[in-house]
């Protein structure tokens, strides 16, 4: 019984071999997963433990009762033969793991097959075998895992119920009970300790596979963050050095370099960081053209720092399919280079390339905002030239004296019109520059209005260097003057108030004068509203380009009451907060 046992137990090392087969299988790991197998799966699955159910047979030793020596299985048994085996194990992984299905699927083609086979023992071993596979389905539990100790008691039961079928079953009894003494207890042992070392070896190998898989997604993800504030920027050398280090501190090959279409932009190695000109190999340009990944040992290098006899991965970058450069990883040896290597390298290098062309289309943003915001500042000054010259124009007709002496006097204006023209092109001014254009444009206001104008100007002058769109407050105070107060006999007031209030800089403009009715103010600043007093179109232009230049808390805020005045405000924010100096060619924080 014991030389049975040993023999049993040196049978079970193949399930080892077995076991890390398996994990390479895509069934199988669904299986480990406890994931739903789709029909296609399902049958590889069956299959699989089936054959494997086969393969336990024909591995196990044949026993002569009449003589009780034991032989090595052979492709049919005698009359007075039995076997020895381990063809349980399968059946059972396959119920423990998959269900009644798998069970009994698997139970089927290995108890068949071993009915085939013939001995007096035949009908009962195979009955057995099928039902071991509805036992072990009995305890399928989805989403949770075996342990190896009920694994070995499964198996053990399975064989164990093997036995007593001999018993019931197999004729002459005497033979049976003879056979169930000489293998029952190695069979049962033997058995439960291979499903048990069968479950723990597969579990740990996927579980390992898991943990490797895990810290790949998390070095991805840790690489992506890093690399991200650069390559948002553009793919320049200084950039390119940056995620070669980035690359070469967590991947750690001999080196990393990056290039674009014709240049080597960086090259990064144990040695430091290697600006080069040109790119000098066939391999990069044939990467270029064919935008395929290229792996080999047969390198020429052109950079001095790498052994010649290393190898090299050359993945594409590409933005809207078309390759625009190479990332280059080099390794000691081929043998360095693994399948989870190259995959991981290709699944950084369309990282990187779609960071690439998040920046392109970022960049593509940019320009659009910095063309709309200028096409609107454009758009400003004949809105303001048309009105000034209206004003200077109702000069002329009510007071020709008052509108000659405004034109001859007010040197000012043709300072502030050329400012005005000036402002169409240049991205902000200061409040300073801003204020001055609003002050000249109120001489003209205040010489037609004479006495019953009154403006008040209250700034902080802390806050005048602070950078505002050009020609913002201006339409604004035009605005107050032009729909506000015109219709006032007296006691007109415009006040304009600039002062910083935390991180932001409050400005506003407020008028005593009619007021907007509810309709109009609901709209107002958020389209162009006809009506017969103007289109709107200054406080929409205005509004407009504060919310491109900053955000959204940037946006015109009116209110309004009939008959009492209206209220325009708005808030920008301040430089060291923004981030912006006004020399910067980004429009806008967002």
């Amino acid at each position: 019984m014991l030389d049975l046992l040993i023999i049993m137990l040196e049978r079970v090392g193949m399930i080892v071999a077995v076991a890390f087969l398996l994990t390479r299988f895509r069934f199988f790991q669904n299986m480990i997963h406890q994931d739903v197998l789709d029909r296609r799966q399902e049958l590889t699955a069956i299959l699989f433990f089936g054959l494997f159910g086969i393969f336990g047979t024909y591995f196990g030793v044949a026993l002569d009762m009449q003589t009780f020596h034991f032989e090595n299985m052979s492709w049919q048994l005698q009359t007075d033969e039995a076997i020895a085996n381990s063809r349980v194990i399968g059946v059972v992984v396959a119920g423990l793991l998959g269900g009644y299905r798998l069970g009994i699927g698997a139970g089927l083609i290995a108890g068949i097959h071993r009915m085939s086979l013939g001995g007096f023992t035949a009908i009962s071993c195979g009955i057995s075998t099928i039902i071991s596979g509805i036992l072990a389905g009995y305890f399928y539990k989805k989403g949770k895992h075996i342990s190896p100790l009920l694994a070995f008691a499964i198996g053990a039961a399975a064989e164990a119920l093997q036995m007593l079928l001999i018993l019931v079953i197999a004729d002459p009894f005497e033979k049976a009970f003879a056979l169930v003494q000489a293998i029952g207890l190695p069979m049962i042992l033997a058995n439960g300790m291979g499903a048990a070392l069968f479950m723990l070896i597969a579990y740990n190998v996927i579980s390992d596979q898991d943990k490797k898989t895990a810290l790949q997604a998390q070095k991805t993800l840790r690489i992506a963050d890093q690399t991200l504030g650069y390559l948002r920027t553009g793919m320049r050398k200084d950039t390119a050095s940056a995620v070669c280090g980035i690359l070469m501190n967590e991947l750690q090959p001999g080196a990393v370099a990056m290039t674009d279409k014709t240049d080597i932009l960086a090259f990064v190695s144990s040695k430091g960081t290697i600006m080069q000109g040109s790119i000098q190999t066939d391999l990069t340009r044939q990467v270029i053209q064919d935008g395929r990944l290229i792996v080999t040992d047969s390198v020429t290098h052109d950079h001095p720092s790498v052994s010649a006899s290393g190898a090299i991965v050359i993945a594409p970058l590409k933005t809207r399919g078309e390759t625009i450069g190479t990332l280059k990883l080099f390794y000691p040896s081929r043998k360095a280079i693994t399948d989870a290597t190259i995959e991981l390298i290709s699944g950084l290098a369309e990282l990187l390339s779609n960071q690439l062309e998040i920046a392109e289309a970022d960049h593509a943003y940019q320009l659009a905002k910095e063309a709309e915001i200028q096409a609107l500042q454009a758009q400003i000054s004949p809105h303001f030239l048309f009105n000034s010259m209206n004003i200077i124009i109702s000069l002329i007709r009510t007071n020709p004296d008052e509108a000659r002496k405004l034109l001859s006097s007010l040197s000012s204006l043709s300072f502030f019109l050329r400012q005005n023209l000036e402002g169409t092109t240049a991205k902000m001014v200061t409040l300073q520059q801003e204020l001055a254009h609003v002050e000249a444009y109120l001489m003209i206001e205040e010489a037609r209005f004479i006495d019953k104008l009154k403006i008040c100007i209250d700034v902080d002058p802390s806050v005048m260097q602070e950078k505002i769109p050009p020609l913002t407050l201006q339409p604004i105070v035009e605005n107050a003057i032009t729909h506000g107060i015109k219709d006032l006999d007296a006691n007109a007031m415009v006040h304009i108030s600039i002062h910083e209030s935390g991180d932001v800089i409050h400005i506003m403009v407020e008028d005593n004068g009619e007021g907007i009715g509810p309709e109009r103010l609901a709209v107002l600043g958020q389209e162009q509203v006809q009506s017969e007093k103007g289109t709107g179109l200054g406080l929409y232009n205005v509004n407009r380009r504060l919310l491109m230049t900053f955000d959204k808390n940037s946006g015109l805020a009116i209110e309004s009451t009939p008959n009492k005045g209206t209220k325009i405000s708005f808030y920008i924010p301040k430089s060291e907060v923004n981030g912006y100096d006004g020399n910067d060619s980004r429009i806008g924080r967002g």
